[in-house]
């Protein structure tokens, strides 16, 4: 079920941390039109609030997402839906991509079709040693066309399309050899795990890593030269930040930074 008060993405702070939930339990987490605009708005909040500096984002009960909601999609089956939903989709993923906040995918369960998409949208994925993953769309007459966005920008060439030809679960031991994902581990241990992970990352300079996380994705798809301008560009601003001046400081005089975390 849904949580009480009917939300389909929920939200909970740990201090820095905030961690976006998707509650359709009952659903495996598809993603409905609803729980995309939900999650939308929930990143947009996210993205405004100074005090959080990282992000993650997991799923409800025994998947983490199955990806779209194919009975919504068969009770409406009009062109202009159809459009709306995966444009929809492809703005969230894009959003996750420029949230300021660097996102650390929870799985726990299977992740497919766009669920499978979350999962390589985020920057970094941690799984329970139990999960599956899979673009499956082939099996059903549909080609997991937009999840083949973000699986090819993660994994290699051949190995995305092994998936994506076959639509077969892989397991979590094969999806971190793929580069997919960053860390497997036990299930007991994933909490914990994600948790460190993220209070790690949320020590370090918020701005700082804001700056790095947009360049990152900025940077990759651009020709070498490109690349090295605008790196070089981005790390002159770095410099002129109060953060960078602090962390030389610091290292110079043998003492802790104090980043004056919000």
């Amino acid at each position: 079920m849904t949580s009480g008060d009917g939300a389909v993405v929920l939200r909970s702070d740990r201090g820095p941390v905030a961690t976006l939930t998707l509650a359709r339990p009952e659903a495996r987490n598809a993603l409905s039109l609803g729980v995309l605009d939900a999650l939308l708005a929930e990143l947009s909040g996210v993205d405004a609030d100074r005090s959080i500096h990282v992000v993650v984002l997991a799923g409800e009960g025994p998947a983490f997402s199955a990806g779209h909601d194919l009975r919504e999609i068969v009770d409406q089956p009009d062109d202009a839906y159809r459009h709306d939903l995966f444009t929809r989709c492809s703005e969230v993923m894009i959003a996750l991509t420029r949230l300021r906040q660097p996102v650390i995918a929870k799985v726990a369960g299977v992740a497919t079709a766009a669920g499978c998409q979350l999962v390589a949208s985020c920057d970094l994925a941690v799984a329970a040693a139990s999960a599956r993953f899979a673009t499956p769309g082939v099996n059903i007459g549909l080609f997991c066309t937009t999840p083949m966005v973000a699986l090819t920008r993660n994994v290699a060439p051949k190995a995305a399309m092994e998936m994506l030809l076959t639509g077969a679960l892989i397991p979590a031991d094969e999806a971190l050899r793929i580069g997919l994902l960053n860390r497997v581990v036990p299930d007991g241990s994933l909490d914990a795990e994600v948790d460190a992970l993220a209070d790690l990352i949320a020590s370090k300079p918020p701005e700082t890593v804001a700056l790095g996380k947009a360049a990152f994705w900025r940077l990759r798809d651009l020709p070498l030269v490109d690349a090295y301008a605008d790196a070089s560009r981005v790390m002159a601003a770095n410099l002129g930040m109060d953060e960078a001046a602090e962390g030389i400081s610091a290292f110079l005089e043998k003492r802790p930074p104090r980043w004056g975390h919000g």
